[in-house]
């Protein structure tokens, strides 16, 4: 590496963040900008380790090129680092900004010290590669003449199409909402991702020859076996979008929602678009949000910038160490207490809790009850004399998802289910329709955004391998 001592010579500087009292103030992304200076040592602390786990499959299921583009970064080769970065990932921007970095839990250092400050190099990378114009269209060296169907407009829809445009396939990508890119669009808060960061991708996706179809949803609006018919190859990139429900007495009261219609909302009202469904505000409410993810942590987010008086947040699993759990040693993602962005801005978090219903007065919420719970032999039991409750206008689902809508395509198509209830694949990512695909969370089951990349790009070569074996799923359709 260029400077072997870096990592003992320099301590670790992570993204910084904007002060809470003005982040909340507006949607803006909310960290600081970070000087090249600075950039360059946080290069210099990536050691010579000869096993860099950071890019492994524990580390980064896409195995981006880590060590080489963060000694580029050291010696101000930006140009060469983006080309590494772009070698295997086609979207760094998105996983710079959202990706939680397995690849630092992964990272050599982090044994015994910070690991290096991956995420916020990739990030920066990418970006100065936009700013100074050098992320252009890579146009396919020849045309193939075959057609594939994208069904989903994620991470894993939009890798795959990109991949298949630049092998030479004519790409059409259908999205059932009226913009492109899946959460990414209508499920991450501006404040984590702006929105123009998709868009200026999405304008070299369009130079490259892919086609954008939204407002449609396949298998409502056109059939799947429709597809089958008019496309030599269908991806199914929809990715796990059944929330996982709360089935318990008082459901049905208003103010108890799903944690994607409140955030969809606000990210469409952020965008200056129209919500047609009945508004959902946290504005001068009490707030409470049942799950402590990512998702529960945007719901929050959220709330704090729409003005709620209180907020907290249930989680029923016990609470995680401070530090590295023993259950997860290194390289394994770490099982460990995290304060996100939303924790900052203010929140109870109380955990090992199990609500158990919900009362309300005149068709609304007013109350959350609940009780505490153990967690023994891989079950929660309720602990005797914990019952409480609590006041709320407003309750946020956010307990993750289980899997892919299977009312709808994937049922009428009828493709397999593996014991997940995911949709279920061979080798080359096909399933057990000739010439339909899946990748993604549709075939993963929910996951993190860089294992969607990965995924898109797997499928999209299982695709190009179909193709150029001459096959086609309008032969079998017909």
């Amino acid at each position: 590496m260029g400077d072997p001592k870096g990592f003992m010579k320099y301590p670790r500087e992570g993204p910084k963040r904007k002060p809470v009292e003005l982040r909340v103030l507006d949607w803006k992304e909310m960290y600081e900008p970070i000087s090249e200076d600075k950039l360059k040592v946080q290069g210099a602390r990536c050691m010579d380790c000869g096993v860099p786990f950071c890019q492994g499959n524990t580390g980064c299921p896409v195995v981006n090129l880590i060590p080489e583009w963060n000694d580029l970064v050291y010696r101000g080769r930006w140009k060469d680092a983006l080309k590494a970065l772009h070698t295997t990932n086609n979207f760094p921007e998105f996983t710079g900004r959202l990706c939680p970095a397995p690849c630092e839990g992964a990272c050599v250092l982090g044994i015994n010290e910070d690991p290096v400050s991956i995420r916020i190099l990739e990030w920066n990378i990418i970006d100065r590669g936009f700013d100074e114009g050098l992320v252009t269209p890579i146009l396919p060296v020849v045309q193939t003449g075959k057609t594939v169907a994208i069904v989903g407009s994620g991470p894993a829809g939009l890798a795959a199409a990109q991949q298949l445009a630049r092998a030479g396939h004519r790409v059409t990508l259908f999205e059932k909402s009226d913009r492109i890119g899946g959460l990414l669009r209508y499920g991450i808060p501006d404040f984590k991702m702006e929105k123009w960061v998709i868009d200026r991708r999405l304008e070299q996706m369009k130079l490259e020859g892919v086609e954008f179809k939204t407002g449609v949803a396949v298998g409502r609006d056109i059939a799947g076996e429709q597809l089958r018919a008019q496309f030599d190859a269908v991806g199914l990139t929809m990715g796990a979008e059944q929330p996982r429900e709360l089935p318990i007495p008082g459901r049905e009261l208003k103010g108890v929602h799903l944690a994607m219609e409140f955030l969809t909302q606000q990210n469409r009202r952020t965008s200056g678009l129209p919500v047609t469904d009945d508004p959902i505000t946290a504005k001068g409410k009490r707030v409470v949000i049942i799950g402590g993810g990512d998702t529960g942590s945007d719901c929050l987010g959220t709330a704090h910038r729409q003005g709620c008086v209180e907020a907290h947040q249930f989680e029923l699993l016990p609470e995680p160490p401070p530090q590295r759990a023993g259950s997860t040693p290194w390289p394994l993602w770490p099982m460990q207490l995290r304060t996100s962005h939303a924790h900052e801005e203010g929140c109870d978090r109380q955990w090992s809790v199990s609500t158990t219903k919900f009362t309300g007065h005149n068709g609304h919420v007013t109350k959350l009850h609940a009780n505490r719970v153990a967690f023994e032999s891989g079950k929660f039991t309720p602990i005797p004399n914990s019952d409480f409750e609590m006041n709320a206008d407003l309750v946020l689902l956010a307990m993750g998802f289980t899997g892919p809508v299977k009312n709808g395509l994937l049922d009428s198509l009828g493709v397999k289910y593996d014991q997940r209830g995911a949709v279920a694949v061979d080798e080359t990512f096909m399933t057990n329709l000739d010439g339909v695909f899946a990748g993604g969370d549709t075939k993963r089951g929910a996951s993190l955004i860089v294992w969607a990349i990965a995924e898109g790009r797997k499928m999209a070569a299982g695709i190009h391998q179909y193709l150029r074996a001459g096959k086609s799923a309008k032969k079998i359709a017909s």
